[in-house]
């Protein structure tokens, strides 16, 4: 309902990118550019300043990027009283998850909330913890579900529920028949580790400090992969031992293709949604964290 030209415009001046702003509109960079130049046109003066490696907005651009964020929280307002008064429920929302969370979580959660739901069209975004919170303070994305704390006070950061995390070891490592491993074992062996930014590799960083140790400098890194399923594989070939979520094993264990053993003293984690504080949310958003909230209610952290 809103004017195309107004929208494009606005997330392109709330991101300061073109590129930022096509990925979020799920458009074209010509496209996003050929709305704003329309803009422009209309307006007969440029909105944006444009150097060789950035953008920022004009003086006029400044005035129309506040009066767009009045007719936009307007109508967002207005279509929630009206789908209140309808009871209708549907819209777009889109959702950003961390690696773990979105390949062992999130796919139940929101099958099931697409079955209640089926008007509601849901996009995924899939990146490590601190991918997800920066698509979050840039508005990228709706909601964010990580597996690490989050810093940024001016988000809000609900838990979901704990999530335990156990060394995992292939089924001919000399450790394995232990109930317990400590720091101490951990570094004796080559080490799988997640890549920077991941909420695994944060949460084993602060395992280490919580002791005075250094887990970059202590652990004996022999591999640096970007996701589960591959530092498991790595695992299962002999190539090390690694630390993960023990809601990522499942399989594994039942096909004794790993061995787990807990941590002394233990290892956790939160699980939680994250998003911006905003004093008026769509409807639909609200029945997600909603649903959402019930859903980690319902599904405590594996044992």
């Amino acid at each position: 309902m809103a004017d195309r030209r107004l929208q494009v415009f606005y997330t392109v001046a709330r991101l300061l990118s073109f590129t930022k702003a096509a990925e979020s509109l799920h458009m074209t960079q010509p496209a996003v550019t050929f709305q704003v130049r329309q803009l422009e046109e209309y307006f007969n003066t440029r909105l944006f300043d444009r150097t060789h490696n950035r953008i920022s907005l004009t003086d006029a651009g400044t005035v129309v990027h506040r009066y767009a964020s009045v007719i936009f929280e307007q109508y967002e307002e207005m279509e929630y009283s009206v789908r209140a008064i309808t009871g209708e429920m549907g819209g777009a929302l889109t959702i950003g998850a961390s690696t773990t969370i979105a390949e062992y979580m999130l796919p139940a959660l929101l099958g099931d909330f697409k079955q209640k739901y089926p008007d509601v069209n849901i996009h995924l975004k899939v990146s490590n913890t601190d991918g997800i919170v920066q698509m979050v303070e840039n508005n990228v994305i709706d909601l964010g579900v990580v597996e690490a704390p989050v810093g940024n006070k001016n988000l809000v950061v609900e838990m979901c529920r704990p999530d335990r995390l156990v060394a995992i070891l292939p089924p001919n490592h000399p450790e394995v028949g232990r109930d317990l491993l400590r720091i101490e074992d951990l570094v004796k062996y080559p080490f799988i580790y997640r890549e920077e930014g991941s909420g695994t590799r944060e949460v084993i960083n602060e395992y280490f400090s919580k002791f005075g140790r250094n887990g970059n400098e202590e652990l004996n890194m022999s591999m640096e992969l970007g996701s589960p399923e591959a530092v498991k594989g790595a695992v299962e070939a002999g190539m090390g031992i690694s630390v993960v979520s023990r809601a990522t094993i499942q399989k594994e264990l039942r096909l004794g293709s790993l061995v787990a053993i807990d941590l002394d003293p233990p290892m956790e984690r939160p699980f939680s949604f994250v998003h911006q504080k905003q004093k008026f949310r769509v409807r639909v958003m609200e029945e997600l964290l909603e649903f959402a909230r019930n859903y980690c209610k319902n599904h405590e952290a594996i044992k």
